[in-house]
């Protein structure tokens, strides 16, 4: 019950204190990336991204997995992403419900924000990914998840698309860098 009284206090701020496009830099040890967050179009996970932002649980986190074309090779549906916010588990918060792109009207395009989800569609907590190129496969009705239900696109690079594709290059193994790439902060920009 009491998980529940919270969860539904959590919607009901996102559509309440979500309301706007909001700006964030992403401090990373190779460098700052700039984002605006569309909090009018996918309110549940803007909210969910801030309240991570505003407990400062994405601080001492890392960008720690990369798909390239080479290391997709054996898969059928390919993507180019680097993600990021492994949160410590115990820290992390409530999944959230998924904001589709088909009720957002928001696609995985060049430097969109999305979150990481597991098989279960309503998974997403802290971990969030980038795109690298488009990735309509990512969308709703694409391909990349069994489901079809896509993944929850809410925020766009606006400045530092060369530090994302610098992460991407590090030398990595099966998809995980062999030296994350620190997240030193992620704060709101004035």
């Amino acid at each position: 019950m009491k998980k529940a009284f919270a969860t539904l206090l959590f919607m009901l701020s996102a559509t309440v204190w979500a309301q706007d496009t909001v700006r964030v830099v992403i401090n990373t040890s190779l460098g700052e990336i700039e984002a605006e967050l569309y909090a009018e179009k996918a309110p549940v996970t803007v909210t969910n991204f801030l309240r991570y932002i505003d407990a400062g649980l994405y601080s001492n986190s890392s960008f720690y997995r990369v798909c390239t074309p080479e290391n997709e090779a054996t898969r059928d549906v390919k993507i180019e992403v680097i993600q990021g916010g492994n949160v410590e588990r115990s820290k992390a918060f409530e999944a959230i419900r998924l904001e589709t792109t088909r009720q957002t009207g928001i696609s995985h395009e060049d430097g969109m924000l999305s979150m990481a989800r597991t098989g279960e569609p309503h998974s997403a907590t802290s971990h969030f990914f980038i795109c690298i190129g488009p990735q309509p496969e990512l969308d709703f009705g694409g391909k990349r998840s069994a489901d079809g239900q896509g993944f929850a696109a809410f925020g766009k690079v606006t400045r530092g698309m060369d530090i994302v594709k610098k992460i991407q290059q590090g030398a990595n193994e099966r998809q995980r860098l062999k030296e994350p790439v620190a997240i030193l902060t992620i704060k709101r920009a004035g």
